[in-house]
């Protein structure tokens, strides 16, 4: 049974009975015979129920915004942002697929040769709760213009959600089958993977969870996209505009209550500007409000879980043990629902878990270094590699370090880390491989296949 529980107020919303062994089967077996008739579509019919699947959102933003609020925690305002972006996302792709995947033509001694992109077939996600639109979408959207079917493995705390997805896109006027929902545990996706009408899996989750996919994945030889964790380092140089700067810095801290893959974690200050950058960071976090994730007016809501609550204030309270200083937040609230104030730790350094791992949460980490060669090292000092940024009003100086120094899959300069559609989104090392959105993410799971014609 796959409950999904109210985090504001420990109240279960909804109950789903698990789909048994020949269920699952029987989905794979009508996504694979979908594809088949999917694939001949042409790129202006999908295009059509790609945007037929925008206007559904936005029709319906509300009842979405409220469901993904309501299941895990989000911010009511964060919501109705995420139902817009996923929209975007089906608008995006509509208008630029078949020029992403037309044919390529490639001079060599044949009368003609080409580049042209074939769909692979049936496409498993398995997909977190932390953005439970739209990590759904940015991995659908294109793999249905390029012509697959998807299976959709989601977190069981957002049942909900995953049926809605569905439910858009049959709206859509999608064929039947074309998308369809798997409900079940992470215990029973093995043989989901090892189904051979599966053709690939991508999964966006934490490490340990892409370790394990990815390695099911191989031993039947697939390929796999992974978007795991992140430990974010934003660095602040010191002709950085402080006030942008620590705003910035917040803002990526604080979104989502701080669940977010691409989030700001570890903040690293040159020293000369140390102390004017922690007392506006501490005024703004200061100045966030925390409570229903209903309300308007509050900034943060709770935790997506108790479970997921606890095992964050743990990893703050070892963190002060190993020599970190609490000076904001720090304890649980005496309130009902899964809520965690934003916390900031300063005096951090390598080797504490508010460094070394990645915090799930409200929670910041300070670091103050000697010069800007101490904070790029710091920096890279992390086995992640998702997202990064760096402060200051030098752009030149800025691009380059993002371009050049900083060892993440996506480098901002002066603003915050998100994702784009028209921009590659992924990480290095244990952030993952490969990349969704942009030309470059409709490409992962194609055949790309070399014509040549004497």
């Amino acid at each position: 049974m796959l409950k999904s529980i109210n985090p504001a107020n420990n109240k279960i919303i909804n109950s789903y009975n698990e789909l048994s062994e020949n269920e699952i089967d029987n989905i794979i077996d009508l996504t694979n015979k979908a594809f088949l008739d999917w694939k001949k579509t042409s790129f202006s019919h999908r295009a059509k129920l790609m945007k037929n699947a925008a206007t559904v959102l936005r029709n319906n933003s509300e009842e979405y915004s409220l469901l993904m609020t309501n299941e895990m925690g989000k911010p009511i305002l964060q919501s109705r942002a995420e139902v817009e972006k996923c929209a975007w996302v089906c608008k995006y792709y509509a208008d630029n697929a078949e020029k992403f995947l037309a044919d390529e033509i490639i001079i060599t001694d044949a009368a003609k040769s080409f580049v042209s992109y074939q769909p692979l077939g049936v496409i498993l996600a398995v997909m977190p709760w932390n953005f439970p639109f739209w990590q759904v979408f940015r991995f659908a959207v294109p793999n249905l213009m390029a012509g697959n079917t998807c299976l959709l493995k989601h977190s069981s705390n957002v049942s909900g959600c995953a049926l809605a997805i569905e439910d858009i896109f049959n709206k859509a006027g999608f064929p039947e089958n074309v998308f369809r929902t798997l409900l079940v545990s992470s215990k029973n996706i093995k043989d989901v993977i090892a189904n051979k009408k599966v053709k690939a899996v991508t999964l966006t989750g934490s490490v340990s969870a892409g370790k394990s996919v990815a390695s099911l994945a191989g031993s039947f030889i697939k390929k796999t996209v992974l978007e795991l964790g992140g430990s974010d380092p934003y660095v602040v140089l010191e002709d950085a505009d402080i006030e942008k700067a620590a705003l910035s810095c917040v803002n990526s801290r604080l979104i989502n209550a701080g669940q977010s893959c691409i989030a700001a974690k570890r903040f690293i200050i040159v020293e000369s500007i140390y102390e004017k950058f922690e007392k506006l960071f501490l005024e703004i976090m200061s100045s966030r409000k925390m409570g229903d994730p209903l309300d308007p007016k509050n900034d943060i809501g709770p935790q997506a879980s108790f479970q997921l609550r606890d095992e964050l204030h743990q990893q703050v309270l070892k963190s002060i043990e190993q020599g970190a200083e609490l000076i904001l937040g720090g304890k649980i609230p005496e309130i009902e629902g899964a809520y965690y104030p934003p916390t900031i730790l300063k005096n951090v350094k390598p080797g504490m878990i508010a460094f070394d791992e990645e915090i799930f949460g409200p929670v910041a980490a300070l670091v103050k270094v000697n010069n800007e060669e101490e904070a790029i090292e710091l920096a890279n000092k992390s086995i992640f590699g998702l997202g990064a940024a760096v402060f200051t009003k030098d752009i030149k100086k800025g691009e380059q370090i993002a371009k050049e120094k900083l060892n993440a899959g996506c480098c901002f300069v002066n603003e915050f880390v998100k994702s784009d559609p028209r921009l590659p989104f992924g990480g290095i090392n244990d952030s993952g491989y490969g990349r969704e959105l942009s030309s470059l993410g409709i490409k992962e799971f194609v055949n790309i296949k070399t014509v040549y014609v004497k």
